[in-house]
């Protein structure tokens, strides 16, 4: 009997061992994020904050969720679509409201486009989208802010560094 309790202790370990999988958390990445720094179009060199920048998507109702609404920036990283080769964002400069709610600052579209690579991380992960060939343009109206643009980086495979630089 005591042999026959050792032995199924033994068969019950083995088997609760071998249950045992590796975990598929996703600590790799995910897809980056567009980094832009705005310019001084009078010094190229020095970093400009746009005032009370609201960035907001092309068809969307809502601002970009990875920029802080209304706010004195001059860096931001926003989203590229990951189903698409394309990505327009109204970026709007001194954005307020008026007394009937509507929107005052000066509005500008910026259109991405781009190639997509999609990379396979692992199970857990899945896939995630690089960017490549990334080229940028202002639908140009009277009143234009942004005076210009610069593709620093056409590869998008990481959030760590500039990928675009907006002259203002």
């Amino acid at each position: 009997m005591r042999r026959f309790q050792i032995g199924l202790l033994i068969f019950l370990g083995i088997m609760f061992a071998s249950s045992c999988e590796k975990d598929d958390i996703c600590v790799e990445g995910d897809t980056p994020l567009l980094v832009i720094e705005f310019y001084d179009i009078d010094d190229t060199e020095t970093l400009k904050e746009v005032k009370t920048l609201r960035v907001v998507g092309v068809g969307q109702n809502v601002t970009v969720n990875t920029v802080t609404d209304r706010s004195n920036l001059s860096t931001i990283s926003i989203p590229l679509k990951t189903d698409e080769d394309t990505t327009s964002f109204i970026l709007i400069s001194d954005s307020a409201d008026s007394e009937d709610g509507t929107e005052t600052g000066n509005l500008d579209t910026i259109n991405f486009s781009y190639s997509r690579i999609e990379d396979f991380l692992s199970r857990g992960c899945g896939f995630v989208v690089n960017y490549d060939e990334t080229q940028a343009n202002v639908t140009a109206d009277s009143d234009n802010w942004i005076q210009d643009i610069e593709i620093t980086q056409s590869l998008v495979t990481n959030s760590d560094s500039t990928h675009v630089k907006i002259f203002h």
